[in-house]
């Protein structure tokens, strides 16, 4: 274990039934950088991220955070230690504002209310939804609901930022300011586990990846290491 890891894995395991989803991971996720996890359908990387959180109890290994074993806490617990997560399919409240989606997880800060307020608007500004902050959820493009979905995750300020298919059904533009606001939070600090199906983004943002195939690691480094390892070509095209 690094001493600048936020996020460390040894051995993580998941299994269902006789699938063996995740199967030993071993990985590190350096405080202040983006991690980027890619792989065909079925790799286990969102099964991977489901047991770092909490969603999932895995059934081998140790998950750290900042040094601190983590495994098998609950989703709240994990969410209480520093960190965040947004789904592939945003889990938003439909029923909602988007101001009261944001304010809905501060209902235990000391801040008053006015104080929570200006902190949720101005995160809505941040993704350009202020003027939309009184519309419903339900209201918002696919796109505009992931954007929300972050929004609120740095409502509480978590220093590490767990993104599941962010760019997955998001038109162009929306992507740009998806990772023009990433790239702002790593330089203001905060560290990422990435997934996405989207190389492009991928290889823009992240400062290291992992390869995930049937569960395993089968490759990781700088970009350049990833695009040319025979490996990873293999899984994603069939052929070395």
């Amino acid at each position: 274990m690094t001493a600048d890891a936020i996020l460390t894995t040894e051995g993580l395991t998941k299994r269902f039934g006789g699938l063996i989803a995740v199967a030993g991971i071993d990985m590190t996720l350096r405080r202040g950088t983006i991690l980027g996890m890619i792989g065909i359908n079925g790799a286990g990387k969102t099964t991977a991220m489901n047991c770092i959180n909490g969603l999932y109890y895995s059934d081998g290994g140790k998950v750290f955070l900042n040094g601190t074993d983590i495994t098998h806490r609950t989703p709240h617990e994990i969410a209480r230690l520093g960190v965040g997560r947004t789904f592939q399919v945003p889990r938003i409240f439909n029923r909602m504002s988007l101001i009261d989606n944001l304010l809905v997880t501060s209902l235990d800060s000391s801040l008053s209310d006015d104080e929570l307020t200006e902190r949720a608007e101005g995160f809505l500004e941040r993704m350009n939804l202020l003027d939309l902050r009184y519309n419903h959820g339900e209201e918002l493009s696919g796109g505009q609901q992931k954007l929300l979905e972050l929004a609120r995750v740095m409502m509480f300020d978590p220093d590490l930022i767990l993104l599941d298919e962010p760019f997955a059904g998001v038109n162009p533009a929306l992507c740009r300011l998806l990772i023009e606001r990433i790239l702002e939070l790593r330089e203001g600090g905060k560290s990422f586990l990435l997934v996405s199906h989207d190389l492009t983004s991928i290889y823009k943002l992240s400062d290291h990846i992992v390869v995930l195939n049937q569960g395993q690691i089968i490759a990781e480094g700088g970009v350049d290491d990833i695009k040319n390892d025979p490996a990873v070509i293999e899984a994603y095209l069939g052929q070395a």
